[in-house]
């Protein structure tokens, strides 16, 4: 897979596992681009929803991707902090200027406190059912919500001291 460079303004495409585009958001700078992690950043950008509704997200984000993890993190700088919405998904594939991934329901809402509440259950248990995902599949998913939730508690990653605001820092050399 070839990766997207630093300064390019690419989309982020979610899907669902039966292949149906869910929601895009589509203005991301690339921030660092590796085979293995994408991060990018976005501010007040377009998001389009799988019914055509549109809205612009609120604030400055940072948007951690990795190819062998099954989630996704996205560090929203706030007025009382840093908060983060972390997705379940397939790793992230990069083609046609786009980072694509399959969402599947299951999120972590985390606070500046890193305290957190796992969000929307019953939605993944109804598309689990209605798509027939296979259990090996449903295994794979809750082993990394369990890593997710360890690198929460380990400050790892995204969720380590300084690492949003750094790449916050990063993308204000990019805006004009």
């Amino acid at each position: 897979m070839v990766a997207p460079r630093a300064g390019t303004d690419l989309k982020i495409q979610s899907y669902k596992h039966n292949g149906n585009l869910h929601r895009v958001w589509e203005s991301t700078i690339v921030l660092k681009g590796t085979e293995q992690v994408v991060i990018g950043a976005n501010d007040k950008t377009n998001v389009l929803e799988s019914d055509g509704r549109t809205w612009i997200t609120r604030e400055p984000a940072i948007c951690y991707f990795h190819s062998k993890h099954w989630f996704n993190i996205i560090g929203m700088l706030r007025d009382d902090g840093i908060h983060y919405y972390c997705n379940i998904s397939s790793p992230f594939v990069y083609e046609e200027n786009a980072i694509k991934y399959i969402d599947y329901d299951l999120d972590l809402k985390v606070y500046p406190d890193m305290t957190f509440d796992l969000l929307d259950e019953d939605e993944y248990q109804l598309h689990r059912d209605e798509m027939n995902y296979p259990g090996v599949l449903d295994r794979i998913l809750y082993n990394n919500m369990a890593e997710l939730q360890h690198w929460i508690q380990q400050r790892k990653g995204p969720f380590s001291p300084g690492f949003v605001d750094q790449w916050y820092e990063r993308f204000l050399t990019y805006r004009f």
